[in-house]
Formats: C-alpha cells, sequence, structure tokens
C-alpha cells in the first residue's frame, strides 16, 4: 500500500497509526496539498490528502473511509471502530468530534496563514478556536484518571483521533497542560506505543 500524505496533517496521521496498529506494511510519499498540487491532485481530485493507493491500485480518499476500509479488511474480532451497537456508536461520536475540532482548528490556521492580516475576520477565527477547545475538553471530561484508553479498555479510533487532535490544539497554542490535563497525559500515554511514535512527524 501505499500512503500518500504528510504526518503533520492529523488526517494523514490518523491513517498511518491505524497502518501500524494493524501491522500493515505500506509505503509513504510525503507530500502536501500546498507543495505538491498537481501530484496530491492525481491521487485526489479535491487536492486534499491523505490517499491511500491500494496493492490493487484502487485509491481511497478521506481518512474515514480510509479507516473504516481498513477495519474491514485488518480488524477481525476486535476493529478500531466496533461494528456494531452502543459501542460502535461511542466510538465513532469521540471520532466525529476529534475530527471536527480539526476542521475549525485548521481553518483558523488557514485564514491565519493565507488571508492578509487587515482582512482576517477575528471573531471568525476565535469561534473556531472555541469550537476546538470545547471539543477537546468535551474528550477530556471522559478521560479516566491513569486509564491507558479512552473507551472499552482497548485502543479504538477514539485514542486516535483524540490522540491528533489534542496536538494539533497544542500546535495552535492550546495550553492542553493545564486546559485538559488528563488527555495531555493520555496522548503521552499513547505515544509511548510505537504506532504513536512511529509516526510522529519531524520538527517543522
Amino acid at each position: 500500500m501505499l500512503l500518500i500524505g504528510v504526518n503533520r496533517s492529523p488526517y494523514t496521521r490518523r491513517v498511518a497509526i491505524t497502518l501500524q496498529a494493524y501491522g500493515v506494511a505500506y509505503e509513504q510519499r510525503d507530500l502536501n496539498g500546498f507543495g505538491h498540487r498537481d501530484e496530491v491532485r492525481a491521487a485526489n481530485p479535491l487536492g486534499r490528502i491523505p490517499a491511500l493507493v491500494l496493492d490493487s491500485g484502487e485509491t481511497l480518499i478521506d481518512s474515514a473511509a480510509i479507516v473504516d476500509h481498513l477495519d474491514e479488511i485488518c480488524g477481525g474480532e476486535q476493529p478500531l471502530t466496533p461494528r456494531t451497537g452502543a459501542d460502535r456508536r461511542a466510538v465513532l461520536k469521540v471520532a466525529a468530534m476529534m475530527m471536527g475540532a480539526c476542521d475549525k482548528g485548521l481553518q483558523a490556521a488557514y485564514h491565519r496563514n493565507h488571508t492578509p492580516k487587515e482582512k482576517w475576520h477575528q471573531p471568525w477565527i476565535d469561534d473556531c478556536m472555541a469550537q476546538m477547545t470545547n471539543a477537546l475538553a468535551a474528550v477530556e471530561a471522559m478521560v479516566r484518571l491513569n486509564a491507558p484508553y479512552l473507551l472499552l479498555d482497548r485502543l479504538t479510533q477514539a485514542d486516535i483521533t483524540a490522540f491528533v487532535a489534542e496536538r494539533l490544539g497544542r500546535g495552535l497554542g492550546i495550553d492542553t497542560n493545564s486546559r485538559t490535563p488528563r488527555l495531555r497525559a493520555l496522548t503521552r500515554r499513547l505515544l509511548e506505543q510505537p504506532a504513536f511514535s512511529s509516526t510522529e512527524p519531524p520538527p517543522a
């Protein structure tokens, strides 16, 4: 398999962690939608990362669709997203909140980085960051003190998405050490696992 995208992207890293957790052999092409537009659009007409090229040549796009496929082919009896019932809904709820938090944080960052400062709409930036902060706080309330995982006493997409969202939030200036300390402690514990540590992007 070939993973297209950089692990600085929370969406790409979500897929990379999932591949690692399942023990799937893959290559990675470190491309982003800004510096490598034509190459990324060749894999995904939207020009977004990640994309995953399967051994068959089929290309999957969107991190949620990619991890759903990996759950199907690699998940066995305990996929990272449970297949049915209340456990599935609980994991999907956290994943939706955390990927939505990433969406809002990146919208604020893109606005700051790609709009002249005199044209910034600060109330909109502030609202995006408030949405991200509130989502992280909602997951913080779910974290049990010193528990190794967020839900089900095992690794799930709830952990993976919380991990990438918390990391992005810190990168965007949210002080998760003080505002969401249990979530920050959980991400530190997860970083000790090879699936997380091996996907850590190099310093910018």
